[in-house]
C-alpha cells in the first residue's frame, strides 16, 4: 500500500500544472498557493466514497508534489 499520493508541478505558461504520478488527477492554478488549494480539492472530490486501497493507497495518504523547473527556467 503507498501511503504518499505524488503529483509533478510545471508552470506552462501563466498557469501551474499539478499531474497525479499513479494518480488520475490533473489541476491548474495561477500561483502555487491557488494550485495547492486545487490539489486538496481534487483529491477529496477524487476519493470522495471511494475505497482508496483500490488504486493501492492507504486509507489517510499524504500529499507530496514535486516542481519541475524547465531549462529556461535556471539557466
Amino acid at each position: 500500500m503507498k501511503s504518499i499520493i505524488q503529483f509533478r508541478i510545471s508552470k506552462e505558461g501563466k498557469h501551474y500544472t499539478a499531474s497525479g504520478i499513479d494518480f488520475p488527477v490533473v489541476t491548474q492554478g495561477k500561483t502555487l498557493d491557488e494550485l495547492t488549494e486545487n490539489i486538496k480539492e481534487a483529491v477529496a472530490l477524487h476519493t470522495e466514497g471511494e475505497d482508496i486501497s483500490l488504486l493501492g493507497f492507504s486509507a489517510h495518504p499524504s500529499v507530496l508534489v514535486n516542481f519541475e523547473l524547465s531549462a529556461e527556467q535556471y539557466v
